[in-house]
């Protein structure tokens, strides 16, 4: 598959229902195109420290944050292809630097080796985001289901619908196929718009027609906010547990 090393443009996302979504798709025809690979099972494996930090960060929403990954389309197989990249947005403005690894070099890369990159500066920044990040390694696996679509008179317009997002923390290898834990309920979509200039106004009319608005998500952080929340949760049982033992115990040697 032909990729695009680097990438600078804005990128909005929507929560839509799936009346919103057979809408909205029904009325983009003629103005967009899906793209010639249809739906797309797309796999990532997060890179985070043990902390956590990287993620963290971005849950604050900080003018400036940034993260690494891994991604296949599909369950890669040996000799298939990878893609690794790192994503920045800064004032609203993602930036990418993207280069591709044989499946069989995924191991060489987490330990900060060198993936004979065709470009040597894209490469270097990826080693030294793996340096720069005390600890970091694979954190997390989540894939999602895609269809990508591109504007007929301007093809750099792309809108992107994800639906089954899908994560685990452990198994952390794409050759293992999709499985795991669900995020969002059943006929959600994140829709993606991604632009190098203005919204067109024909695009913005369907939105405000549809009642669709932004919405601040992002699956890494969704996904680590609901395993935090469990873990929180868990905590709470065993220390409530714990004190209700401690005070039958007390009762008891008080009789």
């Amino acid at each position: 598959m032909a990729f695009q090393a680097v990438f600078k443009r804005v990128e909005k996302k929507y929560l839509l229902s799936e009346r919103q979504y057979t809408e909205l798709r029904k009325r983009l025809e003629g103005y967009m195109t899906v793209d010639k690979y249809g739906e797309t099972t797309i796999c990532n494996i997060y890179y985070d420290t043990p902390e956590h930090l990287i993620v963290r960060r971005s849950m604050e929403k900080p003018i400036y944050k940034e993260k690494l990954r891994v991604r296949s389309y599909g369950t890669p197989k040996a000799g298939g292809t990878l893609f690794v990249e790192i994503k920045k947005k800064f004032k609203g403005v993602v930036y990418k630097r993207r280069e591709s690894m044989k499946l069989e070099q995924y191991g060489d890369f987490n330990k900060g080796l060198s993936i004979n990159a065709k470009d040597k500066q894209i490469e270097n920044e990826l080693l030294y985001f793996m340096k720069f990040y005390k600890g970091i390694g694979p954190a997390m696996y989540l894939s999602y289901d895609r269809i990508a679509m591109f504007g007929n008179e301007d093809p750099a317009l792309r809108v992107t619908f994800d639906r089954n997002i899908t994560f685990r923390e452990e198994d952390l290898h794409l050759e293992s196929g999709s499985y795991g834990r669900k995020v969002l309920p059943e006929g959600t979509r994140i829709m993606e718009i991604k632009i190098t200039n203005a919204m067109p106004l024909w695009l913005s009319h369907m939105l405000d027609e549809l009642e669709i608005f932004p919405a601040s998500f992002s699956k890494y952080g969704s996904c680590y906010e609901l395993v935090e929340k469990e873990r929180m949760n868990s905590c709470k049982r065993q220390e409530k547990e714990t004190k209700n033992i401690e005070k039958k115990e007390k009762v008891t040697n008080c009789a």
